[in-house]
């Protein structure tokens, strides 16, 4: 199977403002995630990225439009990887949702957490990793095993997709940091996928690109006893 860089959203003008913003439209980035954005455009340089999938909202869509710019690709449009539906609790502040009787689910028990007019958590992390796989399958068929893709969507569906891929329950992935314009990295395989990043925040990623001699055969789902010799 291919490679995946699951990168989250660059910052919007909704992070730090102590609002949930989920779906409501009208966020963007802002003066900093433009900056965070351009940068992926240097910081990806080395990998010869074969996709581009993103989550419909207009704030990952800016965050890959200097990366396609650059590479004269168009990105797959997957609802699959949009933002949580967070229904009645859209667009009101954190403080006012902390003392909600939920609150302390979405915290302790995530799995359990269902947003009032909404989806839950689990939904989130079940049609997050369908999307992630089956479009995992597709780079796969049309560029073989040792291609590289990146899927751009947001920080709960990332942080869900990475509990799966490490075989964590739902109910911690809030262990789980992934910071605006971070990339974490998946490698799939016959039998189990295998985390390369977390929350990469500027490193060298040229390693988590499959050597020549590696393109055309499928990854082995063989963890290297006694760790990898690296890059």
């Amino acid at each position: 199977m291919a490679t995946v860089i699951l990168l989250r959203h660059a910052r919007s003008t909704a992070n730090g403002a102590g609002v949930l913003a989920g779906r409501q439209p009208g966020v963007r980035l802002s003066d900093k995630g433009e900056e965070q954005a351009r940068a992926l455009v240097d910081r990806l340089a080395g990998v010869p990225v074969r996709a581009f999938v993103t989550s419909p909202l207009e704030r990952c869509r800016q965050t890959l439009a200097p990366l396609l710019a650059e590479r004269g690709l168009e990105p797959v449009v997957e609802p699959g990887l949009a933002e949580v539906e967070y229904g009645e609790w859209t667009g009101r502040e954190i403080k006012d949702l902390v003392a909600e009787p939920l609150w302390k689910v979405v915290q302790q028990h995530p799995s359990a957490a269902v947003f009032p007019g909404g989806e839950g958590l689990a939904t989130v992390q079940a049609r997050a990793v369908a999307a992630i796989r089956a479009h995992d399958a597709r780079v796969t068929a049309e560029h073989g095993p040792g291609a590289v893709w990146v899927a751009c969507s947001h920080g709960d569906v990332v942080k869900a997709v990475l509990a799966d891929a490490l075989g964590v329950h739902l109910d911690g992935f809030q262990r789980i940091v992934v910071d605006p314009a971070s990339l974490s990295v998946v490698q799939y395989t016959e039998t189990r996928p295998f985390v390369l990043r977390v929350n990469d925040n500027g490193g060298d990623l040229s390693g988590v690109v499959p050597p020549p001699a590696q393109e055309e055969r499928a990854p082995s789902s063989d963890a290297v006893v006694g760790g990898t010799t690296g890059p």
